[in-house]
């Protein structure tokens, strides 16, 4: 793993890397987006977008593909330049941007094949502050398969490790695109479960979905129409 060992951050020794744990999160913690624009390519993709979230809320992001659904999620990443308009998130951490406290998961789960599962999650853990690798595992349905390399997973499988970065580091904000992409009817279902726990104990999710996330209290922002 030597090889694979990324350079320590400024709060890496920090416990989470200094971001607010998922059991002990601020109650009063707001993400707002105001009259938000993005540009790409030169085209305007959306603008004028704007909502908030609290403590403990989920939202999710739906409309026609080409409607910027990704790309804002990219935007709360700190992956796409705001175009216009303005972010902040109220009662988070005052030395760290909206990105550092949250994470992405795109479309692609960004693992090294020739890397174990456990190893890939100790990369990715260690980078971002390295907390709970084998309680995540263990989550995610994966802890018997820790020694095989990602090379070998299936789809579904290489998701699960992806999905399990996002408890071995407790953040308090999830950005998601179509988290559900590859995962069977019983990986959903613990997906779900696991997406619920976050926000019962205080995280947010704004997620990109063509199809339902199983999460009973979130909102929806159509993108393309009047939100």
């Amino acid at each position: 793993m030597d090889a694979y060992e990324p350079q320590p951050g400024t709060r890496a020794d920090a416990d989470t890397a200094g971001f607010p744990r998922a059991d002990a999160p601020c109650p009063l913690m707001q993400l707002i987006a105001s009259d938000l624009a993005c540009v790409r390519g030169g085209r305007r993709v959306f603008t004028g977008l704007s909502f908030s979230l609290s403590a403990g809320d989920a939202l999710v992001v739906t409309g026609r593909n080409g409607a910027g659904k990704s790309s804002l999620l990219r935007m709360l990443a700190g992956l796409v330049r705001v175009a216009a308009g303005h972010l902040h998130l109220e009662a988070g951490d005052p030395e760290l941007s909206i990105p550092e406290q949250a994470h992405y998961l795109g479309h692609q789960d960004a693992l090294k094949p020739s890397l174990s599962v456990e190893e890939n999650l100790t990369f990715w853990s260690r980078y971002l502050g390295d907390t709970l690798r084998a309680e995540a595992l263990a989550e995610v349905g994966l802890e018997t398969l820790a020694d095989l390399p990602a090379g070998f997973l299936s789809a579904g499988q290489r998701r699960r490790l992806s999905l399990a970065r996002l408890l071995a580091v407790p953040r308090p904000i999830w950005l998601l695109d179509e988290p559900t992409s590859a995962l069977d009817a019983a990986s959903q279902v613990r997906l779900a479960d696991v997406m619920r726990r976050h926000l019962a104990g205080g995280g947010m999710i704004v997620a990109a979905t063509h199809g339902p996330l199983g999460i009973e209290a979130a909102r929806e922002l159509v993108l393309g129409h009047q939100a």
